[in-house]
C-alpha cells in the first residue's frame, strides 16, 4: 500500500463519505429520539438511566454499522 490514498480525489471522496454517514446517522438518531415515547436526552442524563444508556448505545453502533456497510 503506497500513498494513494493521498491523491484528492480519493482524500476528498473519502471525506465526503465520512459526512454523508454521519449525517445519515444524526437522521436515524433523531428519528429514533422522537419515536420512542419519552425524552432520551433527559433520561439518560438527567436521571441516569445505564439501562437506556446501554440500550441506545447499542442502537447508535447498529446504525453506525449499517450506514458503514451501506457506505462502503
Amino acid at each position: 500500500m503506497g500513498i494513494e490514498w493521498l491523491r484528492p480525489a480519493a482524500f476528498l471522496g473519502s471525506i465526503l463519505y465520512a459526512v454523508i454517514g454521519v449525517v445519515i446517522f444524526w437522521l436515524c438518531f433523531i428519528i429514533v429520539d422522537k419515536i420512542t415515547p419519552y425524552d432520551l436526552w433527559a433520561e439518560i442524563v438527567e436521571k441516569q438511566n445505564q439501562a437506556l444508556g446501554l440500550v441506545v448505545a447499542a442502537m447508535c453502533l447498529g446504525i453506525s454499522l449499517i450506514v458503514a456497510a451501506a457506505i462502503h
